[in-house]
């Protein structure tokens, strides 16, 4: 699984690791996936936990639910590596237009960037960087950097050698910083302004945004918390500078937000077939990860595809079906989740695998007539 680790020693740290209508109100009876947020709470440790479902197969359909105070649908929240899906759809839109390739080497469009201690980028591909292939040490790994761009995180990153083999899957956010800048040097734009205009307004995401240098969260949200490793006690974290998480993980966004994010993007609307398809190829990772997305088999043999991220103060997971016509986001408003390893799959599996009338639990999609 992803993982976005420490990104400020004493403060910050980063882990990993649809469309139309506002959020559907509370439903009337309690989802399958629902029952699991008083043990994200009880079991886990988190203040607070929410969800967001939306299914438009066989009929319309969706549910939020929380548990624990000052949590709400409308919130905003930090999404972390969640983030890396939004830069990698930008990537291969700028592939589908032919402004670069994939397997264009990061030389050719960052000249002399990526150089020093072991790392050669005339020998990494942009492929490489989405599929976390480039063997790239990850600069949130060193505790003692503070790196407040993309170039200075880096900079960071190949103070050290490759921590991987070039090839092999290792995942690393610097490949997601490596791919802002090159955003900005394919288009002239930043990385938010162009995911902002390509994604974001045209999807009408309302409540995502890039924070930039700013270090509270735009109204409304609660709060976010992080556990004190000294006496396990909880501390508000909810204003933090996000320059150091950048492309690989500063993103703001909503419950409604995300799951129309996925939905679109899944169901097609962000990305030609082509280019879809590459986004979903995990063989260069042995099944592991595709391109800024991943899949997960449940215990029922479907496979869900998304995204999840860490960030000081929350942790959020977005899965759909293939197609994009199910898809769920949770969210906690700490890092500090204690077993996400056993409650997440299990979150998953009630939500996918459980039948509901029309639907087939194994296949995910509606039974046929």
């Amino acid at each position: 699984m992803p993982t976005f680790r420490a990104l400020l020693a004493a403060f910050l740290t980063l882990a990993l690791f649809g469309l139309g209508a506002a959020p559907l109100s509370s439903e009337p009876h309690l989802g399958p996936a629902a029952a699991y947020l008083p043990r994200l709470v009880a079991e886990g440790g988190a203040p607070t936990a929410a969800l967001l479902v939306r299914d438009s197969s066989p009929a319309p359909y969706g549910t939020y639910r929380s548990t624990g105070p000052n949590i709400r649908s409308a919130d905003r929240f930090r999404a972390g590596s969640l983030t890396k899906t939004f830069v990698a759809t930008v990537v291969l839109q700028l592939a589908q237009e032919g402004r670069l390739r994939l397997s264009d080497p990061v030389e050719r469009l960052l000249p002399r960037l990526v150089r020093g201690h072991g790392n050669d980028g005339r020998r990494i591909t942009l492929r490489a960087l989405l599929s976390h292939t480039s063997g790239l040490y990850d600069y949130t790994a060193d505790p003692s950097a503070h790196p407040l761009s993309g170039t200075a995180a880096v900079r960071v990153a190949l103070a050290h050698r490759p921590t991987g083999t070039p090839g092999h899957y290792a995942y690393s956010n610097t490949n997601y910083a490596v791919l802002g800048l090159v955003i900005q040097r394919v288009t002239g734009r930043d990385y938010a302004t162009e995911i902002r205009d390509r994604v974001i307004t045209p999807l009408r995401l309302t409540g995502t945004s890039f924070p930039g240098a700013r270090t509270a969260l735009p109204a409304p949200h609660g709060r976010a918390y992080t556990r004190d490793p000294a006496d396990g006690s909880l501390r508000d974290v909810t204003v933090l500078d996000p320059r150091t998480a950048g492309a690989a993980g500063s993103l703001i966004s909503t419950l409604d937000d995300l799951n129309r994010f996925y939905a679109a993007l899944l169901g097609g609307r962000l990305l030609a077939p082509a280019q879809l398809a590459l986004m979903m190829n995990t063989r260069a990772t042995r099944g592991v990860y595709g391109l800024g997305i991943y899949p997960e088999k449940l215990s029922c043999g479907i496979t869900v595809w998304g995204h999840n991220g860490y960030i000081t103060g929350s942790h959020v997971r977005t899965a759909a079906t293939r197609d994009g016509r199910h898809v769920l986001t949770y969210r906690v408003d700490t890092d500090a989740l204690t077993g996400p390893g056993t409650l997440e799959p299990g979150l998953l599996d009630a939500e996918f695998c459980t039948p509901r009338p029309g639907r087939s639990a194994l296949a995910g999609v509606p039974d046929t007539p």
